[in-house]
């Protein structure tokens, strides 16, 4: 695989670390601030927000743009937000600081993983696209844990300044190891482009197949924590730990995912979404016993993240002549799929159905975006055969053209 792949990986890296840091340091950051916990809680909110909002506007703004440049500015915006994070002299500014700190988030995946699969054969193009995101799944098991503790021993302003150090590094490497536009590149597809590739039917399926199956994993992982201390009787100074299993079973389902989408990319898929509605539906009962809860929190990780790289690959196949637009607003739908999976599982606990009711809500919704890749084959199949579109540009070496996984 390209050394490049490693600038993308670190870029991630800093991106995972800065998004779940502020779970860890919302009572430090709260006393800090002499603000609720409740109010330092739309932080994460305002981050998110920007997120959904960066992700396809960035991506659009930036159409015509060098790839390699987008990035490098993606990653700048990245660590100004994150130096104004750490200078917020109130709530105000912070909630300011934290949505310009999303901003950048979506559409540095977005392209990068479009720059990702034009550096490799295209039976490698998943690999790619997972040795990317290898960098938000190891943040959850060291960058957040070291962070938080760094916030707790030196202050919730220096973790920010030490996120924004992993952007410098992150910059320094893009600028590095990912190659210059070459001279004989084609014209980028441009906003109309984007727009019209945008504008599929496959592409949307595609994205609500996001929404639904890590809204699955996001209605039951928003509560993880009552599910493990109220039913499986773990202490709360075990949960950090327990979270690790977490980012171990992501990482390693991340990678596997990666492997086996190059092979058969709809079958990774489908047997992803099959797995997590299984591990979800079984999560009232693993969870009456401390190893078997820990193995749950293990294959939820695993579960939900080997359908990252078959469902970022499939989003930007369906829109293979202009794919930044739509692969960054792949980046936004895993964002919504975030806060509707919680919304959805908090639903369940308000109505009293119990601690671990939000994993029985998360089956369904994976078994909708199983419903939903299914529709999306169907549609595939009834559409006429596509020719490839002639050599689409990543920003810095033309992108080799594949068929589409069936």
């Amino acid at each position: 695989m390209p050394l490049a792949l490693l600038a993308l990986a670190v870029g991630a890296f800093g991106i995972g670390t800065t998004e779940f840091v502020m779970m860890g340091l919302l009572p430090d950051v709260a006393d800090d601030l002499g603000i609720s916990i409740p109010a330092a809680g739309h932080l994460v909110s305002a981050y998110a927000l920007g997120v959904v909002i960066g992700a396809p506007l960035l991506a659009a703004l930036t159409s015509r743009m060098s790839r390699r440049r987008v990035l490098i500015g993606l990653m700048a915006l990245f660590v100004v937000g994150n130096t104004l994070s750490a200078l917020a002299p109130g709530h105000n500014w912070l909630l300011a600081a934290r949505f310009l700190s999303g901003l950048p988030h979506g559409a540095f995946f977005g392209v990068g993983a479009v720059v990702a699969t034009g550096m490799v054969p295209p039976e490698r193009k998943a690999r790619s696209v997972s040795l990317m995101f290898l960098g938000l799944t190891v943040a959850n098991v060291a960058g957040v844990p070291v962070a938080t503790l760094m916030g707790q021993h030196l202050g919730w302003r220096a973790t920010f300044l030490g996120v924004g150090a992993i952007g410098v590094a992150a910059i320094a490497a893009l600028a590095l190891l990912i190659p210059r536009d070459p001279a004989h590149a084609a014209p980028a597809a441009g906003l109309r482009g984007e727009l019209a590739a945008l504008r599929s039917l496959p592409v949307w399926l595609a994205l609500l197949t996001t929404v639904a199956g890590f809204g699955a994993l996001f209605a039951a992982y928003s509560y993880i924590t009552p599910m493990l201390t109220g039913t499986a009787g773990y202490a709360e100074s075990s949960v950090t730990l327990l979270l690790a299993l977490f980012g171990v079973g992501a990482t390693a389902g991340n990678l596997l995912g990666g492997r086996l989408a190059d092979h058969a990319m709809r079958g990774t898929l489908f047997g992803g979404l099959a797995s997590l509605a299984v591990v979800l539906l079984l999560f009232p009962v693993l969870m009456r016993a401390g190893w078997s809860a820990a193995l749950a929190v293990t294959l939820l990780g695993t579960a939900a993240f080997v359908t990252g790289s078959p469902l970022q690959l499939m989003v930007m196949e369906k829109a293979a002549a202009a794919p930044s637009l739509a692969s960054s607003a792949n980046q936004a739908a895993f964002n919504l799929a975030n806060a509707g999976g919680a919304w959805i599982g908090g639903l369940t606990l308000a109505a009293g159905f119990g601690a671990t009711s939000p994993a029985l809500a998360g089956g369904a919704l994976a078994v909708l975006g199983l419903a939903v890749a299914a529709a999306a084959q169907a549609v595939d199949r009834r559409r006429p055969a596509q020719v490839p579109a002639a050599r689409v540009v990543t920003g810095h070496v033309p992108e080799a053209t594949a068929p589409l996984h069936r």
